[in-house]
């Protein structure tokens, strides 16, 4: 959601700070700030882009601290967009996340403090200006401070006459970069990373003082150290790279992507796979039940693995929104794991779902594109997927690896269990092995796939329709569609239709079918034929050159066996692309969504 960035050091802040804003753009936002430190505080900001924002090129100022805002408390204003001053305009504060007891707070204040805005956060630099007025330092004003709050947060503050940055985070993520007699701190590595790969992630209770030349870190009263890690990729992986949107380079990436996901984890040979995971083979042997928690694409995601792993590793395996999720009864926490899917790491219902499991006592696994995230810190064991940054909001390499990931957790957990042959591990092996040159293959049929996304984007509604694994497919095709082009596009089990979706099919509604291996295609064909009589056009995507006299328009994929599920999602990723794309829709960054959701 929301995006922190700040600076300290030679230069001057506020083209490094409106840079790293430019950079947290994709996370989703109405309306951005800066705030310029020193001896004086220069606030600028408004409603709308970061492009927008108007202040000195050169300012003179060494130290900045900037936001890009997501609506929660208070529209899109100028006045309720951060930074947040405090009365004396000596103190700004930028914010992530809920202070669930502002209103508290806020009377409380009233009687002697000025609110110009609506938000939760302006409670934040007024409680400051009370503390700092005992003549302590501005860390010890943010420590006492971030007592009094509750809930989510992470702060970043400015104080004139104040060395540095001030930064503070609980359950809200923050990570700091080491330069040359320069730091960073921001939400994301993307803000930063033209700068710097040396990153440290901060965790709950941390309280840091960030000068040019130091990083203190506080928590629960004590200095302490956090790792220094080097971020594995660089700058020019978050960059455009000459394609038209960051989701169209992304899909491109796909293969790359899912190379780096395979990379050392297989033995062909064997029909085993090597995975770094803390959880001893006697407690996977004993588990009678998977509970996999996640939300949007990370839940398509799940429901994909659901079938693999019911299938072929002998276990129960339930998939829930981690929104609406709740440790129910009549389970055996210690044989029961739950695997957590977040793309970010820093879902807030995900992360709520993960620290439930972990309350009820039993063992959890995080499946995570990010190193450092939190919930690489609350699960008791991380699998990370390996995609590299994406910088769209909607997920496209991260959804195939993330499906990739799984399957082959599937493969080792089925090993460990005894379930699985090694004729049956090489026949998924070998289709995993084939995804990345299945995938170039749909790549390279971009121009079939736009022509038929350009004759089709005016259309009324579409429906997307699959069994097994394509059913999740279906789902994840149609999210792709609505988020990026707005149309009102489903995702149904293909024999669903005739118990209602039936009765909203007409000619200006086209069905897209998923007809491939390991989707039940030829029970697909039955629905196909529902619709194609009530004169709904009807796009399929299969490697069985036989279904094309069934459908109107086909995207060919190659036969690779219970993967290809994933190489259609590809083909339909571009489909919805070049829908938005003929619409003239903001396809990085769609109208009221983010990037990472980091409040529930």
């Amino acid at each position: 959601m929301c995006g922190i960035t700040g600076y300290v050091g030679g230069e001057d802040s506020g083209e490094i700070v409106h840079e790293g804003l430019k950079n947290l753009e994709y996370r989703g936002y109405d309306s951005a700030g800066v705030a310029l430190g020193g001896e004086t505080i220069q606030v600028h900001k408004r409603e709308g882009e970061v492009s927008e924002l108007e202040f000195p090129e050169t300012s003179g100022h060494t130290v900045g601290i900037g936001h890009t805002r997501w609506s929660t408390h208070g529209e899109p204003t100028q006045e309720n967009a951060h930074p947040h001053t405090d009365c004396r305009d000596e103190i700004a504060v930028v914010h992530n996340g809920i202070i669930e007891n502002y209103e508290e707070l806020k009377e409380e204040l009233q009687a002697a403090h000025f609110f110009e805005s609506e938000t939760d956060t302006e409670v934040v630099p007024h409680l400051l200006e009370d503390e700092l007025d005992d003549d302590v330092s501005l860390r010890a004003a943010v420590h006492r401070v971030v007592q009094r709050l509750e809930g989510s947060f992470a702060l970043a503050v400015t104080a004139a006459g104040h060395d540095g940055i001030v930064v503070a985070r609980e359950d809200s993520p923050l990570v700091i970069g080491y330069g040359e007699n320069e730091h960073f701190v921001a939400s994301d590595v993307t803000a930063f990373a033209e700068h710097t790969r040396e990153v440290s992630f901060l965790e709950n209770g941390d309280i840091a003082l960030i000068t040019n030349d130091s990083v203190t870190i506080h928590n629960d009263g004590s200095v302490v150290e956090r790792p220094v890690e080097t971020v594995e990729w660089d700058a020019t992986a978050a960059e455009k790279g000459g394609y038209e949107h960051y989701m169209l380079k992304e899909i491109h990436e796909q293969p790359q992507a899912l190379r780096q996901t395979l990379s050392g984890r297989i033995d062909d040979l064997s029909g085993d796979v090597t995975l770094d995971i803390d959880l001893p083979e006697p407690y996977l042997q004993s588990l009678e039940e998977i509970q996999i928690v996640a939300c949007g694409t990370s839940y398509h995601a799940g429901l994909y693995v659901r079938d693999l792993l019911e299938q072929y590793a002998d276990i129960r395996v339930s998939v829930e929104l981690a929104s609406e999720y709740d440790f129910r009864g009549g389970r055996d926490p210690w044989r029961t794991l739950v695997v957590a899917i977040t793309q970010s790491g820093e879902t807030a219902d995900t992360l709520s779902a993960l620290r439930e499991a972990n309350r009820s006592g039993a063992r959890t696994l995080a499946l995570t594109n990010t190193v450092g995230s939190t919930v690489t810190r609350d699960a008791d064991a991380t699998l990370y997927i390996r995609a590299g940054p994406e910088i769209g909001v909607a997920a496209t390499k991260t959804f195939v690896s993330q499906v990739a990931t799984a399957t082959l957790f599937t493969v080792y957990l089925a090993r460990v269990r005894g379930a699985m042959s090694v004729s049956q591990a090489s026949e998924i092996l070998e289709s995993l092995n084939a995804l990345p040159g299945a995938v170039q293959q749909v790549l390279d049929n971009n121009d079939h796939i736009e022509a038929v996304a350009n004759e089709y984007a005016d259309s009324r509604s579409f429906f997307y329709i699959g069994r097994a694994s394509g059913y999740s497919v279906a789902l994840e095709s149609a999210l792709k569609l609505k988020e990026i082009s707005y149309d009102h596009a489903e995702g149904f089990a293909a024999g669903e239709l005739k118990h209602g979706p039936l009765a909203l099919v007409d000619e200006d509604t086209p069905v897209i079918a998923l007809l491939t291996d390991h989707a039940a295609s030829s029970e697909t064909v039955n629905s196909v034929k529902e619709v194609k009589s009530r004169g709904a056009p009807v796009i399929g995507v299969s490697s069985d050159i036989e279904t094309t006299s069934l459908v109107d328009e086909q995207f060919d994929v190659a036969d690779i066996g219970p993967m290809e599920p994933v190489v259609a999602n590809v083909a339909l990723q571009l489909f919805a692309y070049h829908v938005a794309n003929e619409k003239g829709r903001s396809i990085d960054k769609p109208r009221n969504l983010a990037k990472s959701v980091t409040v529930e």
